[in-house]
């Protein structure tokens, strides 16, 4: 047998990854969408579920299924955690800088810790799971990002594979358990911001330097479980995140033949059932009709995508998927500011607010399309420089 040429492999890899190119693409867009219907065009904003919350679930099942395999095909934890830092840092540090930036004509939101904590708790990105707020609505999400990554690693350095596939239905019980035991963290305080950047700094650099990988591994692992379940902003909801999370992963090693299938189900059962139950789940988004139709669409394109994944897809949506991050961060401090110039755009006319839609999508795509090419690449390209060092 013949090797395929280089090119074709790699065509026929990148082909293979499409499907999740274009899950991030349509992840994004549908944030997009929420925030734009939102603040311009709300007889657009669908009701019967919340579009942005379906966009982050398709983005999170997205990390699940790629983040623990990532790990296991690098073998590293230590290149891991460099590709991630220089994947994910240099864009979010600009959009704090620039938020920060326009602040005199766009106020930061007043849920932000106005002193030091709110340093601490954004240099971690673990803001969600600290109980404080991010100067961009959409940072919240990061934060289960990073919790998810510091869990994915202290399993892989302690060789838990969960060949039966069992991890998504823990933190889906304890998603039903704290939704029932309380309605407010039992952690907070700004304490949890500052001895959350203490333990994260010294076990990354630990890990970093090789030194302890293996117990710095775990305290990180450990301190993220506890800050979701007891600090949290609502504690339940973070679990539930985490179990759609881990259902990704659990979903990669069945399609390999390594674990089963029915505890994804299971746990997608209980995450949708918590808010039924569950003591703080007052906000419309979450009132068990729309939160159980939200989780239901999301796990469905999943599952559509999953089915079409090797084909061809349509290049507009893979490449919004190369550009997702940053269409997910640059999309708000845009909307502001030209809410800030426009006015108030809820109840002007139909025209008007569509003639906004298309004015922030024709500045958006080129704007994420620079963050992608200045500030992302670079950034990624210097992660792989330093960890080819360091193998």
């Amino acid at each position: 047998m013949v090797a395929a040429p280089a090119s074709t492999a790699a065509r026929t890899e990148t082909t293979r990854l499409d499907w999740l190119d274009a899950l991030r693409g349509l992840g994004a867009l549908a944030v997009v969408g929420e925030h734009l219907t939102t603040w311009a065009i709300p007889w657009l904003r669908p009701t019967a579920i919340n579009l942005g919350i379906y966009g982050v679930l398709v983005f999170f099942l997205v990390s699940g299924y790629i983040i623990p395999h990532s790990l296991e095909r690098h073998g590293d934890v230590r290149v891991f955690w460099i590709g991630r830092v220089f994947r994910l840092y240099p864009l979010y540090l600009a959009a704090i800088v620039l938020t920060l930036a326009l602040s005199p004509w766009v106020a930061v939101r007043a849920e932000v810790p106005r002193d030091g904590s709110a340093v601490a708790a954004h240099a971690t990105m673990l803001l969600d799971a600290v109980g404080s707020a991010g100067v961009l609505n959409t940072m919240w999400t990061l934060s289960y990002e990073m919790v998810f990554y510091l869990l994915a690693a202290a399993l892989f350095v302690l060789g838990v594979r969960d060949g039966r596939g069992v991890l998504p239905l823990l933190p889906a019980v304890a998603a039903a358990v704290t939704g029932l035991a309380w309605a407010a963290p039992p952690l907070s305080g700004a304490w949890l911001s500052w001895v959350s950047l203490a333990v994260f700094a010294a076990g990354l650099a630990c890990v970093l330097a090789g030194r302890a990988v293996r117990g710095a591994s775990v305290a990180l692992g450990v301190m993220a479980l506890a800050l979701l379940l007891f600090s949290s902003r609502v504690p339940w909801f973070g679990a539930a995140i985490v179990a759609v999370m881990f259902a990704g992963t659990a979903i990669h090693r069945w399609e390999r033949g390594q674990g089963r299938l029915w505890p994804v189900g299971v746990a997608a059962a209980l995450v949708a059932a918590t808010p039924v139950w569950a003591l703080s789940a007052g906000w419309w988004w979450v009132r068990p009709p729309v939160w159980i139709l939200t989780v239901v669409l999301a796990a469905a394109t999943f599952g559509a995508a999953m089915a079409l994944r090797g084909r061809r897809l349509p290049a507009a949506l893979t490449g919004l998927g190369v550009v997702s991050y940053s269409l997910y961060l640059v999309h708000l401090p845009l909307l502001l500011v030209l809410m800030a110039v426009l006015g108030e755009m809820r109840w002007a006319p139909a025209g008007a607010q569509l003639g906004v839609g298309a004015l922030v999508l024709a500045l958006l795509l080129p704007l994420s399309w620079l963050s992608h090419r200045f500030l992302e690449l670079p950034g990624q390209r210097l992660g792989r420089r330093l960890a080819r060092r360091l193998r």
